[in-house]
């Protein structure tokens, strides 16, 4: 069983090139999210395997830097609009805390990159030009104009016009680049002539750096400066003569270099929409790390293909998806069974590519879900946590003899690691039914007299007993409530009005045989 990952570095072995190069980039329009930052993700896995089958491969991302603005990102305010058009290289930091809007915007990804075990090479767009990088390509390009429109034309409605050129300055007077429209090249002093829409009328040398190439021509010629052999990137670009399709052909008409392997990939939608930098519909890398381990969001990327749509929800799902991402971890360690021995096969395989520390071993982390519950009830200590924990049967086999001051320095880094992931959860993301307080004097909350007898011959049950697991006591209280003639929804609610002062809780046995038990007999027993 193959995963995607692996039959992409199998297709690029057979490319027989001296070293592969997976190029990523994104805009630089916002908040880089997990839904446009999936080329990092997906470029740097592709790396990483063509590296272990013994390939040169080299991972690069291209901040697309010198590109326009065209909405106003989330959350700066609407003044920012006076920016609209203009380069973000020429914009400045919306908070003063960073040198420029570019490094404002980029920063929060390149500081977690170590985080997630991403190696690639950045590179700036706005560096290219400025350096020269782009100008040979760029006189290639405007000498060959008229091919090159002739390509954008069999894929356009309208055609463009015949004195068009393939190349946007940056106007001298409005300082706007998508406003401008290029209509003579003088080869002998690589000048341009242009018009603005703001009225100006002027030229520009096109190695000053104060314009750009047009996309389609612009991501041609950078697949050939750097030898691209792969690039990942969203759907829209993957369209029917859209981006990809345009691009490839000025690559091997105008530039003489064969196209990359493309790797296109569905948007991840939050909670059901589509994510919007300007309407400030996104989560980002750096708050995935807040709540999750960096190997949950790659597991989310790689568990499916690229092209099968994701949504994500930080809300009660991430509970659901977080079950789903232990067992997959702990069936690679080989802690738990998985379902049937094609799912084993399946889960290893996905968790092999979204594993970040290869050689460290099973990371101690226990059932993010329970965890939510056990937190409330012991706060931020975590030996009270721990033998909650174990008095809930919640360890697996590698740790249930385990006492708590026998961990390892790394196990318990993981264990405050992921205590401090579910506080942030509960305290960001968490609906108030999840949430709960152990109320220190007995609620003031009526009970009917069977509610009363009810919890009373509980806390009888709990006084002379000893309880094993939450299964065992779970069975035995029905026993009581079914005895009582009492129904399990007023059973439970008395319960939890008598500890939490509300109607509803976690699941009761083991919310209680994680309590405190002579708290719980006597609170049972509405004793102070």
């Amino acid at each position: 069983m193959k995963h995607w990952i692996e039959r992409i570095a199998d297709d690029l072995k057979e490319w027989n090139v001296e070293k592969h190069v997976i190029a990523s980039g994104t805009s630089i329009s916002g908040s880089i999210h997990i839904g446009n930052s999936c080329d990092v993700f997906i470029a740097n896995a592709i790396g990483k395997q063509l590296k272990e089958m013994g390939e040169k491969s080299e991972t690069i991302w291209i901040a697309d830097d010198h590109d326009p603005l065209r909405k106003v990102p989330h959350p700066l305010p609407e003044s920012y609009d006076k920016y609209l058009g203009m380069p973000y290289s020429n914009i400045p930091c919306p908070d003063g805390c960073c040198d420029s809007f570019v490094e404002h915007f980029e920063k929060p990804l390149l500081d977690v990159l170590d985080d997630f075990g991403i190696e690639l090479t950045p590179k700036s767009g706005f560096e290219m030009y400025k350096d020269g990088s782009y100008n040979e390509y760029i006189r290639i390009a405007l000498k060959k104009a008229d091919k090159i429109r002739e390509i954008f034309n069999q894929y356009r409605e309208h055609p463009l016009s015949e004195d068009w050129l393939p190349y946007n300055p940056i106007c001298d007077e409005c300082g706007r680049v998508n406003t401008t429209t290029s209509y003579d090249y003088n080869e002998e002093n690589d000048e341009i002539s242009y018009k603005c829409e703001c009225g100006h009328d002027g030229t520009i040398n096109i190695t000053s750096g104060n314009g750009k190439l047009t996309w389609r021509v612009e991501w041609a010629a950078r697949w050939k400066i750097f030898g691209v052999t792969c690039e990942p990137f969203g759907k829209d670009h993957a369209a029917s003569g859209g981006s990809y399709d345009v691009s490839k052909v000025i690559s091997e008409e105008i530039f003489d270099y064969k196209a990359p392997y493309p790797v296109p990939y569905e948007w991840i939608t939050l909670n059901g929409d589509a994510m919007s930098k300007s309407q400030g519909v996104f989560f980002t890398p750096k708050q995935w790390l807040e709540i999750g381990p960096a190997e949950s969001l790659n597991y989310f990327i790689f568990r499916s293909k690229p092209m099968k749509h994701k949504d994500f929800s930080p809300n009660m799902a991430f509970l659901d998806f977080m079950d789903q991402f232990d067992k997959v971890e702990k069936v690679f360690f080989d802690e738990e069974e998985a379902p049937s021995e094609k799912e084993a096969k399946k889960f290893k395989k996905i968790y092999e590519i979204a594993q970040i520390h290869e050689n460290e071993g099973l990371p101690f982390r226990p059932p993010y879900r329970f965890l939510t519950v056990a937190y409330q009830i012991a706060g931020n200590k975590p030996e009270k946590i721990f033998e909650i924990l174990k008095k809930n049967s919640q360890l697996t086999k590698s740790f249930e003899n385990k006492e708590f001051g026998s961990l390892t320095e790394k196990e318990l880094a993981d264990f405050n690691q992921r205590i401090k992931n579910v506080k942030n959860w509960l305290d960001k993301y968490g609906p108030k039914f999840v949430k709960f307080q152990v109320m220190k004097k007995i609620p003031r909350l009526e009970l009917s007299d069977d509610q009363k007898t009810f919890l009373g011959n509980l806390a009888n049950l709990l006084e002379k007993k000893e309880f094993n697991s939450a299964e065992e006591l779970h069975d035995e209280m029905y026993e009581i409530l079914n005895s009582d003639g009492l129904k399990p929804q007023k059973a439970f609610q008395a319960i939890y009005k008598m500890i939490l002062g509300q109607k509803q809780g976690p699941k009761a046995a083991s919310f209680i045989l994680s309590l405190d038990k002579d708290f719980v007999v006597k609170r049972l027993r509405m004793e102070e």
